[in-house]
């Protein structure tokens, strides 16, 4: 068995097998009856945003099984570990019954009535007290697309609060800001199909093999297409590159302006496309004219005849594809990079056609549903909260007063967490987020967490490492106890659906948030006759209608038969008609900048961070899963041997990690070549190990995305004291 075959074997399990695996040792005696299932539900993954379809096995009202979908477009049949265990998590311990109320200092079960009633009640004296901003409100992109805008509009127009941002900020704000940047809105261009119908694939900093492995399908190896992959890190998925560029770390940026360097000197664009659909291509060729093989060989690490070569591949290729996803996302030059990203598919015509796209691969499942529907960024719909005429629109749709409509976006996340460190933001509601281990620089979000006057937790787990600091935990149903629709990183919309029953009395966040606006006194007004969360997505289709976004095509009744549609079609701009006033899109100048924590002789290491394929973020729900728990129970530090030989370490030896911030101790050695001399990694999802203890606060202008990546920390061998 070859390399490739072992990655493809490990990473996506083909079900068909494992049904035959099943039935087989069923015959002998080694599978309980109870797990062979009497219905099957077809629904979508809730891990990551890639939208697997799966089919679920229930018996005696219980989850017992599960299978990928042939029929779905996305994995064809196929399903990562994460996926083929998903099913466990409905019965895992841990789950949140029953809602708790923090009564002399001790979390005490109480009624649903006294919950809702102390959380309006609470909020409203927060409010009175400091205004109505002083409430924060951070959603998730795991709900459903009808929660979270059905969410929205309970924040903005219930609450009246404009500190409501959503965790995706955590991960994919910076994609969100680099398409208005270039292109003048949201919404990944192309589609999954265009990674397998492409001559050039082009990764950046993007290890597919463990965040979405089942995309590594779309990427067999192929003698007519070349597949190159930027990563400072030799990962699972540059170790199937054609071409691995081990770049300096952040010098990602020095790359592609060396590219279009070569691109432009070398007559490899596309003039027409340039003349006819862009902006700013005279003073963009002036600006990369200084960025030179020679230049950029210094910043990144890769001679110059790399550089060449690469610049040459892309722009002679017949279809040129560019994917990213936190490598480039976590910077505090997250959003421009995406634009100077953009600028490699503008100058060649790499957009609008079959195999050419410049692609953000989301992170969570529905990522994409919630920046479209959210209220957060922007106004749904994609709409602009500066822009008078979408308000109006929006007003109009609604029924409400065009004044009611904010005009300007409030807090992001980061500056909620800050807001409530400075004591602006007084209250606090997290919704199936865990920010005591995914937002960085610890210390403060720890502050943050005890300087507030109120701190409300709803989540399907608890205790979580947040929950522990919550007046309130409200216990909520999760991915396979409530229906609707997510939307995965190729726009594709597909179908959630109930399996079982939640646990306790444990409620769908959709209809938390409706008795809530009972309570405000604003059901009726914000949610006219609605019942459902197939009401909150009709009202969802006319709000989206004629939008980039538009759902109003496409029904639940559609999603259902043909296992998901995408909105705008396999690929948008096909036309060259961007969201830009004037139809163009905009070539914009980037310059590669230092990235903020260089090494120092105090701390010499540059900390890179991660995800490995067993687990999903900060293992809420992965960890109560004992096969993947038992595949990755704790986390590690990579290291190079050139280093650990200069601090005279072994593999397994015990380390800690330590920055201007804090530490991370008794973690175990790995020393491999995996990474480069004066680099070191870990991953990110370990409570027990948190990489953000030691991670910098500090945050894209634009985006306001975290740069989780390149800190400067120290590595000392760990003593038991």
């Amino acid at each position: 068995m070859t390399a490739l075959a072992r990655l493809k074997r490990a990473l996506g399990i083909d079900t068909r097998q494992c049904d035959y695996t099943y039935e087989r040792d069923a015959r002998f005696g080694h599978v309980s009856s109870s797990r062979v299932a009497e219905k099957w539900v077809k629904t979508t993954c809730g891990y990551c945003s890639v939208g697997c379809g799966m089919l679920v096995g229930v018996k005696d009202d219980k989850a017992v099984a599960v299978r990928g979908n042939p029929e779905h477009p996305v994995n064809r049949g196929k399903l990562c570990p994460k996926g083929l265990s998903e099913h466990h998590i409905l019965t895992a311990p841990g789950r949140a019954k029953t809602p708790l109320l923090r009564k002399n200092g001790t979390l005490t079960p109480v009624s649903w009535d006294e919950a809702l009633d102390t959380m309006v009640e609470r909020f409203a004296g927060v409010q009175q007290k400091y205004g109505a901003d002083a409430l924060g409100v951070v959603g998730t992109g795991q709900l459903l697309t009808e929660e979270f805008y059905t969410l929205g509009k309970l924040v903005q127009l219930g609450f009246r609060s404009r500190s409501y941002d959503g965790n995706t900020t955590l991960c994919m704000a910076s994609a969100v800001s680099g398409y208005k940047l270039s292109f003048g809105s949201d919404g990944p261009p192309g589609s999954y199909a265009d990674m397998e119908t492409a001559d050039v694939v082009m990764l950046i900093g993007a290890n597919i093999a463990d965040n979405h492995p089942i995309l590594c399908h779309r990427l067999e190896r192929d003698a007519e297409r070349t597949l190159i992959v930027v990563d400072p890190r030799v990962t699972k998925t540059a170790m199937m590159a054609d071409l691995h560029l081990a770049v300096k770390p952040r010098s990602d940026i020095a790359l592609l302006n060396g590219m279009a360097h070569v691109l432009i000197r070398d007559g490899l664009i596309d003039s027409t496309y340039i003349s006819q659909y862009t902006d700013g291509f005279h003073q963009y060729k002036e600006f990369v004219a200084e960025y030179t093989p020679e230049r950029v060989a210094a910043l990144t690490g890769l001679s110059e005849e790399t550089i060449v070569r690469v610049a040459r591949l892309y722009g002679k290729a017949r279809a040129a594809f560019i994917g990213w996803t936190m490598g480039v996302n976590h910077s505090t030059q997250g959003a421009v990079t995406v634009a100077a990203i953009n600028n490699l598919a503008l100058i060649t015509g790499n957009i609008g056609r079959a195999g050419a796209s410049p692609f953000s691969i989301t992170g969570q499942c529905n990522a994409m549903g919630t920046r479209e529907s959210g209220f957060t960024s922007s106004l749904p719909g994609y709409r602009k909260f500066e822009k008078q005429a979408d308000r109006e629109e929006l007003a109009r749709l609604w029924g409400l007063d065009v004044e009611r409509i904010p005009t300007a976006r409030g807090l992001a996340y980061p500056d909620i967490i800050e807001a409530a460190v400075a004591g602006k933001v007084k209250a606090l509601w997290f919704i199936a987020t865990n920010p005591a281990v995914s937002f960085p620089n610890y210390s403060v979000l720890e502050q943050a967490l005890r300087s507030v006057d109120f701190l409300v937790v709803q989540d399907g787990f608890h205790p979580t490492p947040t929950s522990d600091f919550a007046d309130l935990v409200l216990p909520a149903a999760i991915w396979g106890e409530k229906e609707g629709t997510y939307t995965n990183s190729e726009r594709r919309v597909s179908k959630v659906n109930r399996v079982v029953a939640a646990p306790g009395e444990a409620r769908a966040d959709f209809d938390i948030f409706l008795d809530l606006a009972e309570r405000l006194g604003v059901r009726e007004e914000l949610y006219p006759g609605w019942t459902t969360t197939h009401d909150a997505y009709k009202e969802w289709q006319r709000v989206s209608a004629g939008r980039l976004c538009d759902y109003s095509g496409i029904s639940w009744e559609q999603i259902e038969e043909e296992s998901g549609v995408q909105w705008g079609g396999a690929r948008l701009y096909e036309d060259g008609v961007f969201r830009h006033e004037g139809g163009r899109a905009k070539l914009y100048n980037v310059p590669c900048e230092p990235f903020v924590e260089q090494p120092t002789s105090e701390y010499p290491y540059v900390l890179n961070t991660g995800r490995t394929v067993e687990h999903w973020h900060t293992r809420t729900k992965t960890a109560k899963v004992q096969l993947l728990d038992t595949m990755a129970p704790y986390a590690w530090l990579e290291m190079n041997p050139v280093d650990a030989r200069r601090l005279q370490l072994k593999p397994h030896d015990r380390v800690s990690v330590i920055s201007r911030r804090g530490s991370v101790k008794n973690l175990e050695l790995r020393i491999t070549g995996i990474v480069a001399p004066g680099q070191v990694f870990m991953p990110f999802h370990f409570a027990e190990t948190n990489s953000n203890l030691v991670t910098l606060g500090a945050f894209d202008p634009i985006s306001r995305e975290p740069n989780f990546k390149q800190c400067a920390v120290l590595v000392e061998r760990f003593v038991t004291k």
